[in-house]
C-alpha cells in the first residue's frame, strides 16, 4: 500500500527551510506529488504532498525531517492522505479556473469576507490568494493608494450570469472594483492594448471643452452625455456637436490642449506596457489634433481619430473623412490585431462610452473605465475606483514584477 503524506512546515521565514526538508525526503526516494510555499509578513508556510517508498517506515522519514528543521526553529504538522482522496484531487485537474480580482484603495476584512462568501455560494473553491499591489506603509493607509488582491478559483459557477450580477452588485455595495475572468494562457500574454481618449486617457471630453470656448457648452455637453449613455446615435450626435463649433478660431485648439489633464495612472501604465513590449493605440471619437499629441506624449504606437475641418483659421463645423464611431473602432481593433499577427484574445480594449462597447466586446479583455452605467453593465470588466494603471492587475502584473524589472 502506498503511503501518501501531507507535510506542513511553518515558522519564521529564513533561508534553507525547503532545502532541509527536501534533502531528507530525497534520501528516502520520496516522490513529490505537490508542493507549495507562501510567506506572509516573514512567516513561512511550506506544504509538501509526498508519496513515500514502501521500503521505509514513515515514522523514520518524519523523524529525520523534524530533526532537520528543529535547528531552524520550524514546526511540522503531518496528515495522512488516502489513495481515494488523492485520486479525487487528481480528477479535479482540468476543471475551469477563474481569477477574481479585488481592486480598491485599501483592502479591508469586509471586502475579503463578502467576496469569498459570494464565490463559495456559487460553488467555487479558492485555490490561492495573492496580493498584487505593493506593501503599504501604515502612514499611507488613509491616502489614495491602490491595492489588489487576486483569488484563483476552481470549478464552474452554478449560474454564471447570476454570479456576475452578484459581483457587480457587491462592487457597488462595497465601493470597490471586482473582476471575474477566465484564467487562460492569454491572460498574461496579451500583446495589443487600445484606448478611447476622452474621459479615458484624459479626464475631459475635448469637444465639450471646445464648445465652452465657442459659447455653446451646455448644448454640446447635453448631446455628449446622451450619446455616451447610448441614447443617441454617435455619428449623428457627433455631427450635431461639431456643427455647433462653426466659426471657432483655430488658436483655441492649442488653448484647450494645454489644459488637458492625463487620467490618473495613464503615464505609469504606458511606461509599463512599453517596457514589456506591448503595442498600444488610441481609437478615439475625438479629434486627431489632440489624439496625436496625446499619442506622442504617452509614447503610444497608433492613433485613429476624426479630422476636424478648418478653413482660413476657423472651424467649419464639419469633419473630414469617415467618423470614428463604435463600429469603426471595432474594425480598427480587428485591423490592428491582424497587422500585429495576433488573435483578438490577445487584445485589450479600454473605454467609457456606449460607442466603445463594440470594441470592448470583441477584445479578449474589454474594460469599462470609469464608465457610464450602461457600459459598465455590458462590459466584461470594469474599473471605477482606481487609475488606469489598475489595468495591470487585471493582466496579472504585480507591483513586485515592476519593482524587480526596474531595479
Amino acid at each position: 500500500m502506498q503511503q501518501i503524506l501531507l507535510i506542513n512546515v511553518s515558522g519564521d521565514d529564513k533561508p534553507g527551510v525547503t532545502s532541509a526538508v527536501t534533502h531528507v525526503l530525497a534520501q528516502y526516494d520520496v516522490i513529490i506529488l505537490d508542493i507549495g510555499q507562501a510567506v506572509i509578513h516573514d512567516t513561512l508556510s511550506l506544504g509538501v504532498l509526498a508519496r513515500l517508498s514502501s521500503q521505509y517506515e514513515p515514522s523514520q522519514v518524519l523523524e529525520e525531517v523534524a530533526f532537520a528543521i528543529r535547528d531552524l526553529g520550524m514546526q511540522m504538522r503531518v496528515e495522512p492522505v488516502s489513495e481515494a482522496s488523492y485520486q479525487t484531487w487528481v480528477s479535479q485537474q482540468g476543471k475551469p479556473r477563474h481569477i477574481v480580482s479585488l481592486l480598491t484603495r485599501v483592502v479591508s476584512a469586509q471586502h475579503i469576507a463578502r467576496i469569498t462568501e459570494v464565490t463559495s455560494a456559487h460553488g467555487l473553491n479558492i485555490d490561492k490568494i495573492a496580493r498584487l499591489s505593493g506593501r503599504t506603509p501604515l502612514d499611507r493607509l488613509d491616502t489614495d493608494g491602490k491595492a489588489c488582491v487576486e483569488f484563483s478559483v476552481r470549478g464552474e459557477a452554478r449560474d454564471l450570469g447570476v454570479l456576475r450580477t452578484s459581483l457587480l452588485e457587491l462592487s457597488t455595495d462595497l465601493d470597490v472594483d471586482i473582476a471575474y475572468q477566465e484564467d487562460t494562457i492569454f491572460r498574461r500574454h496579451r500583446r495589443l492594448v487600445v484606448f478611447d481618449m476622452d474621459s479615458t486617457l484624459i479626464e475631459s471630453e475635448v469637444i465639450d471643452e471646445l464648445a465652452i470656448q465657442a459659447g455653446v457648452g451646455a448644448e454640446v455637453a447635453d448631446i455628449t452625455e446622451r450619446a455616451m449613455h447610448g441614447e443617441l446615435d454617435f455619428a449623428d450626435s457627433f455631427r450635431q456637436r461639431v456643427a455647433l463649433l462653426e466659426g471657432l478660431d483655430e488658436s483655441v485648439l492649442e488653448t484647450v490642449y494645454q489644459d488637458l489633464v492625463l487620467t490618473e495612472g495613464a503615464e505609469h501604465l504606458m511606461q509599463t506596457l512599453t517596457t514589456l513590449g506591448y503595442k498600444t493605440a488610441i481609437l478615439s471619437g475625438g479629434f486627431t489634433y489632440f489624439a496625436e499629441r496625446i499619442r506622442q506624449r504617452l509614447g503610444m504606437d497608433y492613433m485613429f481619430a476624426n479630422e476636424l475641418d478648418i478653413s482660413d483659421g476657423k472651424v467649419t463645423g464639419k469633419v473630414s473623412g469617415n467618423i470614428v464611431d463604435g463600429e469603426r473602432k471595432a474594425e480598427l481593433l480587428v485591423q490592428l490585431a491582424a497587422q500585429e499577427v495576433i488573435s483578438l484574445e490577445q487584445t485589450i480594449a479600454v473605454g467609457d462610452g456606449a460607442n466603445d462597447l463594440p470594441m470592448l466586446s470583441l477584445a479578449g479583455l474589454g474594460i469599462a473605465f470609469r464608465a457610464k452605467p450602461l457600459v459598465r453593465a455590458n462590459a466584461k470588466q470594469a474599473i471605477s475606483h482606481l487609475g488606469l494603471d489598475g489595468i495591470l492587475y487585471l493582466m496579472g502584473i504585480s507591483d513586485r514584477d515592476m519593482i524587480s524589472r526596474d531595479s
